[in-house]
């Protein structure tokens, strides 16, 4: 914990947040703010948690992720750019024909996409499955998985999370980007998630919740996994739906819409501070 540089984590996510907008700008793509709410999650994954280089991408002791809110990966490649796992002639392809980089993750682990996502609640079963033959074959891979909350609404993420507990499956690390909205509307109104700790702990799993949104923190508590011995482990962070630019934030609007030339040059002008 003491050899990672906060600032340098606080910057990155700046800078991750800047390129997601104009990925997402250039090409009018949608989940602008889904993308935002992940994003200091992702930076601190990758610079202060992942055992993963770009030299050697697909060594068969690196951790694997997996995003299963694939709806996010504008900032997940951004991440895996500043990473250096993705090149620039990489992202100006994004939702262009014959580029490599779709509008959700196609799967390519040479180049930091572990797993194709886009339909909701298969990360974690695809995860434990992975978890499961690492164990058999004594393997010491980590496997990180980011579920959006709106997922939990998806009857196949709770069956993953029972075969995780009753595996002893540590190897596995759930992390939730717990900002309270779904494609539709407030979580709470579509299909309440309250008290969200208390369903994980009692489906056998070692939770703890953190602010989605601060480095120092995040890193703290994704280094320590897993929590305990043989149970798997599950990192609720508080987050906000198009974090980072006031006009964006915990607004529904901005899961699907795209910025015009203006919203794109006032939320550079916030994001540039």
């Amino acid at each position: 914990m003491n050899k990672i540089d906060i600032k340098k984590l606080e910057g990155l996510a700046k800078k991750v947040r800047i390129n997601t907008l104009d990925i997402i700008y250039r090409t009018a793509s949608p989940h602008i703010g889904s993308s935002f709410s992940c994003v200091d999650i992702l930076v601190s994954l990758y610079f202060g948690v992942l055992n993963i280089s770009s030299s050697d991408a697909l060594s068969d002791k690196r951790d694997i992720f997996l995003i299963s809110k694939g709806h996010a990966c504008p900032a997940l490649y951004a991440v895996l750019f500043e990473k250096k796992l993705l090149n620039q002639s990489d992202i100006d392809s994004f939702a262009k024909n014959g580029g490599v980089l779709q509008q959700h993750p196609d799967r390519n682990p040479a180049k930091g996409i572990e797993f194709s996502s886009g339909s909701l609640g298969h990360g974690l079963s695809v995860a434990c499955g992975m978890a499961y033959a690492f164990k058999k074959d004594g393997r010491k891979n980590r496997i990180f998985v980011l579920l959006s909350d709106g997922e939990l609404n998806e009857g196949s993420v709770w069956e993953a999370v029972m075969f995780a507990a009753h595996h002893k499956l540590d190897n596995i690390s759930v992390i939730i980007d717990y900002n309270k909205m779904q494609a539709l509307g407030f979580t709470k109104e579509i299909i309440n998630l309250d008290p969200l700790s208390s369903k994980w702990k009692a489906f056998d799993w070692q939770v703890k919740e953190v602010d989605g949104h601060n480095p120092k923190d995040l890193v703290k508590i994704l280094s320590v996994i897993p929590f305990k011995k043989n149970k798997p482990s599950v990192v609720i962070a508080r987050t906000l739906k198009g974090k980072g630019v006031s006009f964006m934030e915990n607004d529904i609007l901005w899961h699907y819409r795209a910025p015009n030339q203006e919203e794109y040059k006032n939320a550079l002008e916030q994001l540039s501070r």
